[in-house]
């Protein structure tokens, strides 16, 4: 057992003693001494702790719910909570839906091994996922583009196999990312100038993107200081850890793959798609990947290929591959790009760029001609572990065009303009921006560092019209918009017309991600929903997986059911608190505030390797 040094206890001890302050004397104080660098106790965190301790609980909530009867069941009926252990120490990086010893064990023709395949109920761990030992915070955003701590995601093998591309290095206690990627071994900045010089991603236009076998998602992260959001995609593989340093990295990203079934996404909702050399045969299988990809390209959309095989006649030797093969690719590349009606608008060197045709009547017109093969389904954006197929599905008829991001983020989306959201109006859509406004502005009198910077990574578990994320916005931020598949409305695309990203998720499985990848979750409603659906603590375990050491927690729901969660988190080290709904006592909506505390491997546990 790793025996703690005097400054980790005097951190600790800081700790232990502004808690008792109150919670948003604790959330302030905490802020400062993250920011500080690494979470260590050092004279920064000294000063902010004894500005702290001046600090007063906001008076209009009151932190004991005036339910006296009910309120009082946590702390009296059945009060000693269950004690969740530690995980193994061999669990630090434990991703349970996409396990690598359990992949073995699946077929791996079209990646199906690499795609999502949970434990069953009888394999599924109870207990809390370690950070591995030397844990700390990682840089606020933007330095963290740059620097992740090594001792977050101690893996060098990149820097290896990558050194000449770019990717990442390794300089002392941190990996550097200088920008760079196969493709763009000069940076991604000029890079995406280049793709500047034909898509209109500098004026709002195109705001949301898919970037498809991802890597560390440099792509991405140079994306967002032109004002445009990636979902950035790619396998846990042979590439350890390339989507844990995307997040690290404070980059939207997910463990994913083009394999056997669709992806999480709604149809027609990304402004653009992209792949660099990102080893997907996109010509296969009739094209069946490129036919996903306009699934969810939104008409106008644009899809972009760089690497094999474009420009193949100048590159085929330094690829190391046959020239015939190379342009065969090619060929069915370009036919089932015009099967789809996307018109090429580019290509110079190894970059080529398409663009999904608005014109969605005409091209069904032709697609009919031609005997295309279109998908059946009545619902496009049942998605959730279908099969992948071979045919079109054919793009909703919505009228009115996106506004340019930011004026999207509030406008009136099409979806719902249009009525394609069953029980959504423009009035329900306007009343659900005015209530989240007055949420938000409540949970930041609770917690004065939401807006700081402090919390770079945001999930919304249930996040219905994307309201939470509109309110919350902030170029030092990003939200991930979970939309449950067992929600009553599929709100997704109407999110991604926002100008927003997400994806569709059910909770009784684990998230495509990283342990500690999240600086703050937030619920509204959801332990309601899932209340009949599976085990409340499975998914507060898996909250818990997901939540960095002293990452934040907002639970907003029924107080019958935030007493039974409070009473759970109670043996997870999870500081909480339960508070009034800002509309006063009497409203039976709580909200459950909470903080996870900082341990690691070896620490003050006995952890069994």
């Amino acid at each position: 057992m790793a025996k703690p040094s005097a400054a980790d206890n005097r951190t600790r001890s800081s700790v232990q003693v502004f808690i008792v302050v109150g919670l948003c004397c604790f959330f302030y104080i905490l802020g400062a001494w993250q920011r500080s660098g690494f979470g260590k106790g050092d004279s920064i965190a000294l000063e902010i702790t004894k500005k702290g301790q001046e600090c007063d609980t906001v008076p209009n909530l009151s932190f004991d719910s005036h339910h006296a009867g009910e309120v009082s069941k946590i702390d009296e009926v059945d009060s000693e909570a269950k004690k969740f252990e530690p995980c193994a120490a061999r669990y630090t990086d434990y991703t349970p839906c996409q396990d690598q010893q359990r992949a073995m064990t699946f077929p791996r023709e079209n990646m199906n091994y690499r795609e999502r395949h949970c434990p069953p109920e009888g394999e599924k761990l109870h207990c809390m996922i370690p950070a591995p030992k030397g844990y700390v915070t990682p840089f606020p955003w933007p330095k963290s583009r740059d620097y992740v701590p090594y001792a977050n995601a101690p893996y060098k093998s990149l820097t290896v196999e990558k050194a000449i591309q770019n990717w990442i290095q390794y300089e002392g206690s941190v990996f550097r990312f200088p920008g760079g990627g196969t493709q763009f071994p000069q940076g991604a900045d000029k890079y995406i100038d280049q793709l500047a010089s034909v898509i209109p991603i500098n004026d709002g236009t195109v705001r949301t993107a898919l970037d498809t076998g991802c890597g560390v998602a440099s792509w991405g992260a140079y994306l967002w200081s032109r004002n445009v959001i990636a979902m950035s995609f790619a396998p846990r593989d042979s590439h350890e850890a390339q989507v844990q340093f995307a997040l690290e990295r404070g980059v939207p990203a997910v463990i994913g793959v083009l394999g056997t079934i669709k992806t999480p996404y709604p149809s027609a909702a990304f402004d653009m798609a992209h792949c660099s050399r990102c080893l997907i045969p996109w010509g296969a299988n009739d094209g069946i990947y490129m036919i996903e990809v306009d699934r969810v390209l939104r008409p106008g959309g644009y899809w972009v290929l760089s690497g094999p095989p474009i420009n193949w006649k100048a590159s085929y030797r330094n690829w190391q591959r046959p020239k015939e093969e190379l342009e065969e690719e090619q060929r069915k590349i370009e036919e089932v790009a015009k099967l789809l009606c996307w018109e090429k608008k580019s290509e110079e060197a190894e970059i080529a760029i398409w663009q999904k045709t608005m014109d969605t009547e005409s091209c069904r017109s032709r697609q009919e001609e031609s005997g295309v093969n279109f998908c059946e389904t009545t619902d496009v954006n049942d998605v959730w572990y279908k099969k992948m197929e071979a045919c079109v599905t054919r793009t909703p008829k919505v009228s009115g065009e996106l506004k340019p991001f930011p004026e999207r983020l509030f406008a009136t989306p099409p979806r719902i303009a249009n009525g394609a959201v069953p029980g959504v109006s423009v009035e329900t859509f306007v009343e659900d921006n005015n209530k989240w406004k007055r949420h938000v502005n409540a949970y930041k009198k609770i917690n004065s560092l939401l807006d700081t910077g402090r919390y770079r990574n945001i999930m919304d578990m249930n996040a219905g019209l994307g309201s939470f994320a509109a309110a919350i916005q902030s170029p030092k931020l990003w939200v991930m918009n979970v939309v449950p598949t067992i929600a009553e409305k599929s709100t997704l695309g109407v999110i991604y017309e926002r100008g927003l990203i997400g994806i569709y998720h059910d909770w009784c499985e684990a998230f495509s991600t990283y342990p500690r990848t999240y600086d703050l979750i937030h619920s509204d409603g959801l332990f309601s929903l899932y209340k009949d659906n599976c085990n409340i603590e499975d998914i507060l375990l898996e909250m818990d997986r997901i939540l960095r050491p002293e990452g934040a927690v907002i639970i907003r729901d029924e107080v019958d059911i935030l007493i039974k969660v409070k009473k759970i988190v109670g043996g997870m080290r999870w500081n909480s608190k339960m508070v009034d709904h800002e509309d006063g006592p009497l409203v039976p909506e709580k909200v459950l505030i909470a903080v996870k505390q900082y341990w690691v491997v070896g620490g003050n546990d006995q952890i069994s390797t």
